[in-house]
């Protein structure tokens, strides 16, 4: 199905009964992503598209900028374009408004049920360090199991920095180098570290951490992302 989105109330219908159960109906599909334990982006996309709509409850003085504009003309003295809304009018925009605020309790019940399993989540996981840290910690490798597979995966992680707006932010890419079966694994976390850096030369003495939960969650909708963020508070910590 087709995620919410800002879209989704701005080109809602006439029909508010019709518009709501559009909105509950996609708000299942989250929920029932929720119940099989799968966070990643449906909890992400919830919180960013409330956001989104508490800020044009906020602000719905200045809604009509924020919908879609055609071109109306072009200003020649300041080369630019002139914009207006798309055909859209008060009862349009009151319309709109009225569905935003039904809506918004929905997302954030929803939300809620998404912030618990994320907590439980975080809270059954702990990132230890492998071997000695050096003080160069921007990259490095990362230990994380995958017990739904019985494997444990083998990242290398890079971090670096980016602006959004006048701030900015780090980011954490990983790539998995190899994945190894739980059964056949021999090796203690500091001799896999050892290999690594007999096959990775880039970096001598890298910083390696373990990540350690007992959960068969989903890995890639769950694990990962939270592993991850774990794994950058102990980086910059």
């Amino acid at each position: 199905m087709t995620p919410l989105s800002l879209e989704t109330f701005v080109k809602a219908g006439q029909d508010a009964e019709t518009n709501q159960y559009r909105i509950l109906n996609g708000l299942k599909h989250y929920r029932e992503e929720f119940t099989h334990n799968r966070i990643y982006p449906a909890l992400a996309d919830l919180i960013s598209l409330l956001s989104v709509l508490q800020s044009l409850v906020q602000e719905s003085s200045t809604l009509e900028q924020k919908l879609p504009q055609h071109i109306a003309g072009v200003d020649l003295a300041t080369k630019k374009l002139h914009l207006e809304p798309a055909g859209l009018n008060s009862p349009d925009l009151k319309r709109i408004l009225d569905l935003i605020e039904w809506a918004i309790p929905h997302l954030k019940t929803t939300i809620e049920e998404g912030i618990r399993i994320y907590d439980f989540v975080d809270e059954n996981i702990a990132v230890e360090e492998v071997g000695i840290l050096p003080m160069y910690r921007e990259e490095g490798y990362y230990f994380v199991p995958e017990h739904q597979a019985s494997l444990l995966h083998l990242l290398k992680y890079e971090t670096s920095l980016y602006s959004a707006g006048n701030e900015r932010f780090r980011a954490l890419k990983t790539n998995i180098l190899r994945s190894i079966p739980q059964s056949a694994i021999q090796e203690s976390p500091e001799s896999i570290k050892l290999r690594l850096i007999e096959e990775h030369h880039d970096l001598p003495n890298p910083a390696t951490f373990l990540c350690e939960t007992e959960l068969d969650f989903p890995f890639s909708e769950t694990i990962l992302p939270v592993a991850k963020r774990k794994l950058m508070v102990r980086v910059f910590s």
